[in-house]
């Protein structure tokens, strides 16, 4: 049986059907969830109480084994009825935004405002959704399911919560709830770097210290070499400078200069290039501010804090196409999206089969305080990722799971 056959054999059962209709009657319940979500800051580094708030609803669901693990992730389970695969679904409870941040939902002409309003609290909502038509459900699936919010996907966060799950754990599939559109199929993923420099001399002052080494100018030098790098365009591969900080004073030696960059490619063999070509640059402008005033004074500290590992797997995956008719599913064109970097990049990375499949209603500002969500017709998702998962994991006496389980 091929997977579209499948497909709609899952559609076509009178249980599944009446689940996919509970969905899109709770509309408005899984809207009202997205803006409590919200309103529970999930700073980076602190989504404590957003997590414990997610723990609680999960644990009201009837979850299985409903815990928050050492590095902040909540996961609950739902058993299959035989030997199947352990498919993984998550979305992510982090937000980009500092703490302090306003996240008071305000409703106008039909739209949902406020920060995290989309990315990911939509995802963690519709996660809930499907958990709820699960359990409302006579559905019993072949695999087991395990299903939560992971933490750290965001910036400096460097997907800690999905390393940190991969670490102790083993499953057979993984999806991330993620993104804006609900047709992109986001299969591919790219790989980042990230680097904190530092640049630390004696600084003095700026006429009778003369002829000492400047961290500044050693950063200066630094970040035009940097500026003149050339790098592929297939596979995509960049580079960028981001926040600088440095000196005291006009009339200050600088002491002290850093930078943060970020490099990125969609090939780890191209990631490394660049990374060690970018290392060799930060070691040169070091040695060059020494050797412009005969001095040894200035030194260089680099401190990486971002990996995130680029992966991909073929379009024609069994994942990749079980999602692409999951979309069909909905009334939808499948669409496939280009590498971004998500919690997905790391299980694809290990060999495990991963996607993140994109959240319902239309979204903008994403990760400005701008950020607004209207939810028509965002059920649809919902009901693609529900029709997704069970294809994936097999419907107990209807279709063998289309994952394969580890032997």
């Amino acid at each position: 049986m091929t997977i579209s056959e499948q497909m709609k054999k899952i559609q076509a059962d009178e249980n599944v059907q009446k689940a996919l209709e509970q969905i899109k009657e709770e509309d408005s319940l899984t809207i009202e969830k997205q803006k409590m979500l919200t309103e529970i800051p999930a700073p980076p580094f602190k989504e404590e109480k957003r997590a414990e708030a997610y723990k609680k609803l999960l644990e009201d669901y009837d979850l299985e084994d409903v815990h928050m693990d050492e590095e902040g992730n909540v996961f609950g389970k739902r058993s299959g009825t035989g030997d199947g695969p352990i498919l993984v679904v998550s979305a992510h409870l982090d937000t980009v935004f500092p703490e302090g941040t306003d996240t008071t939902v305000i409703e106008k002409e039909g739209k949902l405002h406020a920060p995290g309003i989309g990315d990911d609290t939509r995802g963690l909502a519709e996660v809930l959704a499907v958990i709820r038509a699960l359990q409302d459900s006579n559905v019993k699936t072949v695999g087991d399911i395990i299903i939560g919010g992971t933490v750290g996907e965001e910036g400096a966060g460097d997907l800690r919560g999905v390393k940190a799950y991969f670490k102790e754990n083993k499953a057979d599939g993984y999806i991330s709830v993620d993104g804006s559109n609900l047709e992109t199929m986001i299969y591919l993923g790219t790989g980042s770097f990230r680097y904190r420099i530092t640049f630390q001399g004696k600084g003095g002052h700026s006429f009778g210290d003369f002829g000492t080494p400047s961290a500044t100018h050693a950063l200066g030098r630094a970040i035009a070499a940097i500026a003149d790098l050339e790098t592929k365009t297939d596979p995509k591969t960049t580079f960028s400078v981001g926040p600088i900080e440095g000196g005291s004073s006009v009339n200050a030696i600088s002491e002290q200069a850093s930078m943060e960059v970020d490099l990125r490619s969609n090939s780890m063999e191209e990631l490394i290039e660049l990374d060690k070509k970018f290392l060799a640059i930060v070691e040169e402008a070091c040695q060059k501010e020494n050797e412009r005033w005969g001095k040894d004074s200035m030194t260089v500290e680099v401190e990486k804090f971002g990996n995130r590992p680029p992966a991909s797997q073929s379009k024609e995956a069994p994942i990749v196409q079980a999602l692409a008719e999951a979309i069909k599913g909905v009334g939808k064109e499948p669409v496939y999206g280009e590498p971004v970097s998500t919690d997905a990049n790391y299980p694809m990375s290990l060999g495990i089969p991963a996607v993140t499949s994109g959240l319902g209603g239309k979204a903008g500002g994403t990760h400005t305080l701008k950020e607004w969500f209207d939810p028509e017709d965002a059920y649809l998702a919902v009901q693609k990722h529900f029709l997704f998962i069970l294809s994936l994991v097999g419907v107990d006496g209807l279709t063998t799971p289309i994952l394969t389980k580890e032997a």
